[in-house]
């Protein structure tokens, strides 16, 4: 593709302007051309590359593979002078002053980074492969500069050292090989992998190239009798066709022998016979000529001129069994679609006199994956350039499963991508919105993996649960898990300043009760004796931990205040009586003959579990769980021994929280009420949510005690699907 010169010899501006003249014809395009040309001759003239020809020819040659790809002028100039700012003593600003800004720009994206202090070797080159990614995101011309750079480079690593020969292979097969592909440069990619197996598994190589050239006269004498039989063929029905043939690049070859464990002999499409046509409806016709005459091998025909792939290839694909019984692959497709195959959207967008620069929106309309590289260089911000590489690589460089929306849209995603990854491909506010998903018209859980083919239907409702930290561990794209994590971190930071606000209510309601000054609030060093007194960051903290029932108004304001209790418990203890008296609640304190008692919201103990009651400067001892979380932040000089008296607590009840977790599944609501009614748990309210195949019911019950309660808990665990039973806090 490219044309290289081992000598002292400047390849000479003739040989790069016969391929811009086939399209260029405006004197000022080819005096800019020829004004970079002399240019990088002057700055490059004491370099010398490893092979010892001048350096110079490295960017002539950058220049030539980017005519042939007929870009626009500041493009070639951009090749021409793309290593200047990194290898030669010239800024960006010079570039902008000596030619323009476009050009400026795009040598500047393809520059390497300067050295990055603490940083690896693989970290250097994440980060410059993200600056140029970032840089193509706005501007595609700049991944075409380089992707010709990496082709010449490619073509003359044989003067490079061993090591590094395998460097460069394994970075061009990994990334740059698989972008040259998403653009449909056909013809680059397959030169690139091609010479990436050279490098990196030169045994397997030669045995390739071998067994290809073993019996070759014979394939090829065989693929000509069949492309004159098939072109006399469509002759007899006045149909007027191009055909050829083409071999299947080695690299391609290597895949399927190694991934698909397939053997040399049973690779079909060693050769293929490549049909032109003048318009698309000839090429319909052709295939109904060719499949009549010859059987088709079933499973084997594909249409992407109906649905193209989302590098805009477009093309017939089929095999078919010729005379002999010898197996042939057929390509059938127009003259502007093979452009299209060897020289993807290079073609498509070619520049032509008098056009206007190729449009970024026009791209991302056509090349459906771009939107998503565009979206996942946004969001690179947010992470470290190893990890954007990572995502980059599995997101865009190896998504190669294409499902559909019902009116036919192509969605590319990576391979075992779930529903949940096809809705946020649509849009997040389709996911965020999902309630149910349909693939080929059944109803599916949110974790089915979707293969190529498949027709998506995603439901929505504006009251959708949302999605869910469950959602996290199904999807594959990183889009999808960026967009779940933001969604939940603004949920929670919406309920957190709802809770705070309500916290914060109550709090003035239990100052006003107690007729002490507001003004406090407004003083620091209050709150930071609350804060400490709760071990928590900050005041907020406390009325979140309020409005959530994990902690009490009457401990907070005496904190707040400075407030010691009105009774200490030496107080009390001088108040105790020969007896030990039962009080209020069916609770027995220790030493005291009367006073109220309050069990705390946030833990709800119930007859047999273990208690102890709190003093506080409130109306009532609180009772809590003695495994409480809340207990543990309270002055331990507060506490007195409480019990349950089994006599006072006859016909007795108590509401209990809590959350069963089961496999969703038909009528399994009605199996737990069911239960809970045999049990005689009485329900007082019911919440269903459902994450995927995972159902969260949180009920609230009344029970008699402790024993009455495990019970009822043992019978839950037998039904089918419960996963567990948990008893929650407020």
């Amino acid at each position: 593709m490219n044309e290289t010169i081992s000598s002292d010899t400047v390849i000479p501006f003739e040989t790069l302007i016969k391929y811009t003249t086939t399209y260029l014809n405006r004197k000022e395009h080819l005096d800019l051309i020829k004004k970079a040309y002399d240019f990088a001759v002057e700055k490059h003239a004491p370099q010398k590359r490893k092979s010892g020809e001048p350096y110079v020819n490295h960017v002539i040659n950058v220049a030539i593979t980017l005519a042939k790809l007929q870009v626009s002028p500041n493009v070639i100039v951009s090749g021409l002078l793309h290593d200047v700012v990194e290898d030669c003593d010239v800024s960006v600003q010079d570039l902008e002053d000596k030619f323009n800004l476009e050009v400026a720009t795009i040598v500047e994206a393809v520059t390497k980074l300067g050295n990055l202090p603490k940083i690896t070797d693989e970290e250097y080159q994440a980060e410059n492969h993200r600056k140029i990614f970032i840089a193509m995101s706005k501007d595609i011309r700049v991944i075409l500069v380089k992707l010709a750079d990496r082709l010449h480079n490619m073509l003359t690593l044989q003067y490079m050292p061993e090591k590094k020969q395998r460097k460069i292979a394994e970075e061009t097969l990994d990334v740059y090989a698989p972008i040259a592909h998403r653009l449909g440069l056909g013809e680059m990619k397959a030169t690139l992998e091609d010479k990436c197996l050279y490098y990196l598994d030169q045994k397997k190589y030669f045995e390739l190239v071998e067994l290809v050239n073993l019996k070759k006269k014979e394939r090829d004498s065989i693929l000509n009798d069949m492309i004159k039989e098939i072109d006399s063929l469509l002759i007899s029905n006045n149909i007027i066709v191009n055909i050829s043939g083409r071999s299947k690049h080695l690299y391609s070859i290597y895949k399927k022998m190694v991934y698909k464990h397939k053997k040399f002999d049973e690779i079909y499409d060693l050769q293929a016979i490549r049909i032109i046509c003048n318009d698309v409806m000839t090429c319909y016709g052709v295939l109904g000529i060719i499949h009549n005459m010859y059987r088709p091998i079933p499973g084997r025909f594909k249409d992407y001129i109906a649905m193209k792939k989302p590098n805009m290839y477009q093309s017939l694909h089929t095999t078919i069994i010729g005379n002999g019984g010898m197996i042939f692959e057929l390509q059938i497709r127009t003259k502007e679609m093979d452009d299209i195959a060897e020289r993807g959207f290079a073609a498509h967008w070619r520049y032509k006199e008098g056009s206007e620069k190729i449009s970024q929106k026009a791209i991302e309309e056509q090349l459906h994956w771009f939107r998503d590289f565009v979206s996942l260089s946004d969001d690179s911000n947010d992470v470290q350039a190893q990890e954007y590489m990572h995502n980059l690589q599995r997101d865009i460089f190896e998504a190669n499963v294409y499902a559909l929306t019902p009116k036919g849209k192509v969605i590319n995603l990576p391979k075992e991508s779930s529903v949940i990854d096809f809705a946020y491909k649509i849009h997040s506010k389709v996911a965020e919105s999902m309630t149910g998903a349909l693939v080929n018209g059944n109803f599916v859980p949110f974790n089915t993996k979707l293969t190529t083919g498949d027709v998506v239907e995603i439901q929505t409702q504006n009251n959708a649960p949302g999605p869910s930290e469950g959602w996290l561990d199904i999807v594959k794209t990183s889009n999808a898990r960026q967009r779940i994590k933001q969604y939940l971190k603004n949920k929670v930071e919406s309920e957190r300043k709802e809770f705070v606000e309500k916290g914060r209510t109550i709090l003035l309601r239990g100052i006003k009760e107690r007729e002490l000054d507001e003004k406090v609030l407004n003083q620091q060093e209050a709150l930071e004796r609350c804060i400490k007194f709760y071990k928590v960051s900050n005041f907020e903290d406390v009325l979140y931990n309020l409005a959530s029932k994990k902690a009490d108004v009457d401990e907070i304001i005496d904190s707040v205040y400075n407030i010691k209790p009105v009774f200490s418990i030496p107080k009390l203890l001088k108040k105790q009586t020969t007896n030990i008296k039962t009080i209020d609640q069916g609770i027995i304190v220790e030493g005291i003959d009367s006073i109220a008692v309050e069990l705390a919201n946030c833990c709800n103990p119930i007859p047999g579990d273990e208690i102890i009651g709190y003093v506080s400067s409130g109306k009532a001892i609180k009772i809590h769980r003695h495994d409480c979380p809340n207990v543990k932040g309270l002055n331990s000089n507060a506490f007195i021994n409480v019990y349950w008296d089994p006599i006072a607590l006859k016909g007795s009840y108590y509401f209990v929280d809590m959350v069963i977790k089961s496999y969703d599944r038909m009528y399994l609501l009605s199996d737990i009420i069911t239960s809970l009614s045999q049990g005689n748990a009485q329900v007082m309210n019911v919440n269903t949510t459902i994450n995927d195949i995972v159902a969260e019911i949180s009920l609230q019950i009344r029970v008699s005690d402790g024993e009455h309660l495990q019970r009822v808990v043992n019978n839950i665990k037998k039904i089918d699907g419960v996963i567990d039973v948990i008893r929650v806090n407020k």
